[in-house]
């Protein structure tokens, strides 16, 4: 009985010694945790920090150069935010259709021989797209024959190109053979070459003032040259003839294989460096900014440099620069180009594409646009000099070039609303819808003044309000509003079941149907509200200064008919302009459609 005491006794001598050295340790444990939480900072601090490293980013200037954002991989937050940066909503559910419909007769059974029209395009590479696609439907109207048009070359932008320079002349010929006759010279005449009589019509010209103005002086002198032929069509016309317009701009007008070869080029190594890339249009030239009017800060030396150029337009008026900026006529600083990318979520590892000219300030204009985002790109640093030389002395050509890149982008951005703007918003809706971003200028000109008293989210959160209606998706822009090139609405056209399976998307979701509804009705409403804020018909992209004036004649929108051509549609005789009236009755069957 003795081992098994002294055994109890030695366990119990065990078990004293163990209480004392486990409480030892639970103390030491419960001063380091206490010791660690006093001198880590509590989460209110934490937050605080990060607005203070946000606030500092200026240099302790105030200047607020660099605004936080998330990465581009990152949603940004719930709701108005939670959106796909590289493609734009519910653009599967549209489509580009501009297919002429059974009444739209062929070309052969309607133009009339020994009618010729020829035109001559005005301003630069885009200005004069726009010229040669409205040049074929006005010969439609006509019923004439076109000859391939002449390109400017005695402007401000001084480029000696011929249409097949540029363009794919035979191509352009051949597709459009059902729609309109296009040859390439005006042929001879007795076997001697003839010089066609010269006019201009007013701009907007609609299918009837064509007819009432150009047709009697084709039918009389059998060719016609309209010289300064930009925006000289109306924008508003039947649907066939609009169609028409949709053909010519996205199908029938192929870049030549030397610039398209070229361009290509570009765009794969663009793409060999990143999936996706953003193109933009900066549009900061010193020409631009002087003919906007706008003041960015640069003094005297500015106000002066940019008011000798602004000289060159004789008929715009004393600027007001304030005003300018407050109706958004401005195009936004490279800086402010680039806070409004961070902020609508694309962060600094995206790939820009630059499609610009000489920046007004040089480097240090871009220097806060490539800290934004250093991948930076522009045609000159990723082809050679060697590469674009056959191209550089040509305006054209490299604006070519600039539209293919900025045509493949994944994103385009626009810093103005000027022609190349307009043209391929209008193209990028017709192919798909591909995000097209114009800076609501009006708006954010508020955030930005008041930018360095907001936080990151709170910047975040209105550039993206006031964003709304101007990313390109889908009904954005009403149907007739703006320019047709900009906004081809008759060329766009919606899945039958597209309403359906938009709706079925959202009960899929499994959200709250009623907050939802709301949502979408305050989201239509803002939209509503923005492109109606926003001038969409403000034109300002620059004209040759050399032209300014318009036809004293023909003011726009004035229309007189010839006296003889009026009795001759009043009673129904022929005059001497033709032998036949049949074309007349041929003419108002193509009206009333």
């Amino acid at each position: 009985m003795a081992i098994p005491r002294r055994r109890h006794q030695h366990h119990h001598s065990r078990v004293r010694f163990l209480f004392p050295a486990i409480f030892a340790v639970s103390g030491i444990i419960l001063f380091l945790f206490l010791f660690l939480s006093i001198l880590a900072p509590s989460p209110n601090d934490a937050n605080h920090l990060r607005h203070l490293r946000r606030d500092d980013s200026s240099g302790g200037k105030g200047g607020g150069n660099e605004i936080k954002v998330p990465s581009s991989r990152v949603k940004i937050s719930a709701g108005v935010h939670n959106r796909d940066l590289w493609s734009s909503k519910n653009s599967k559910f549209f489509y580009g259709c501009s297919n002429a419909s059974s009444k739209f007769a062929k070309a052969k059974t309607i133009t009339h021989p020994n009618r010729y029209l020829l035109i001559v395009t005005s301003g630069g590479l885009n200005q004069q797209r726009t010229g040669i696609t409205d040049a074929v439907v006005a010969a439609r109207i006509l019923n004439a024959t076109l000859v391939v048009p002449k390109l400017d070359k005695t402007s401000f932008w001084k480029d000696s190109s011929d249409f097949s320079d540029i363009f794919d002349v035979d191509w352009f010929i051949k597709h459009l053979t059902t729609d309109v006759t296009i040859i390439k010279d005006l042929p001879l005449r007795r076997g001697q070459l003839w010089t066609p009589h010269r006019m201009r019509v007013p701009r907007k010209c609609s299918d009837r003032c064509y007819i009432n103005r150009v047709l009697p002086v084709l039918m009389k002198r059998h060719a016609v040259q309209i010289s300064k032929f930009d925006y000289r069509l109306a924008n508003k016309l039947d649907t066939d003839l609009q169609k028409l317009r949709c053909r010519v701009n996205y199908h029938a007008l192929k870049f030549a294989d030397p610039i398209l070869k070229m361009g290509e080029k570009l765009v794969q190594r663009m793409r060999m460096s990143s999936k996706h890339y953003i193109a933009l249009h900066l549009r900061f030239e010193p020409d631009m900014l002087a003919f906007s009017g706008c003041y960015y800060g640069g003094g005297d030396k500015e106000r002066t440099e940019l008011g000798k150029i602004r000289r060159r337009w004789k008929t715009l008026h004393n600027s007001n620069p304030e005003k300018a900026r407050r109706q958004g006529r401005c195009p936004l600083t490279p800086e402010e180009v680039g806070l409004m990318l961070r902020a609508l979520g694309y962060g600094e590892d995206v790939h820009i594409y630059v499609a610009s000219g000489e920046v007004y300030g040089g480097e240090e204009t871009l220097a806060p646009l490539k800290a934004l985002f250093p991948n930076f790109y522009s045609k000159d640093t990723i082809a050679s000099k060697e590469e674009l030389e056959p191209f550089s002395t040509y305006s054209s050509r490299m604006a070519a070039l600039d539209f293919i890149v900025c045509d493949e982008s994944d994103v385009f951005v626009t810093n103005n609303n000027g022609n190349m703007a307009k043209i391929l918003a209008g193209r990028r809706r017709y192919f798909g819808h591909k995000p097209t971003i114009r800076p609501n200028a009006k708006k954010l000109n508020r955030v930005f003044l008041n930018r360095n008293n907001m936080t990151t989210e709170e910047f975040s959160s209105r550039v993206h309000t006031f964003q709304r209606g101007f990313m390109g998706d889908p009904k954005e822009v009403r149907p007739g509003r703006g320019e047709f090139h900009e906004n081809p609405s008759t060329c766009i056209c919606e899945d039958a079941e597209a309403e359906k399976k938009m709706d079925w998307d959202h009960r899929k979701s499994g959200r709250d149907n009623v907050a939802k509804k709301k949502d979408g009705d305050d989201r239509k409403k803002d939209i509503e509200a923005v492109v109606h804020d926003e001038n969409v018909d403000y034109e300002p992209e620059m004209t040759d200064p050399e032209d300014e004036e318009e036809d004293e004649d023909n003011p726009l929108g004035e229309v007189s008919l010839g006296s003889s051509k009026s009795e001759a549609l009043s009673n129904g005789t022929s005059t001497d302009y033709d032998s036949s009236m049949s074309e007349d009755t041929e003419l108002d069957e193509l009206l009333s459609d």
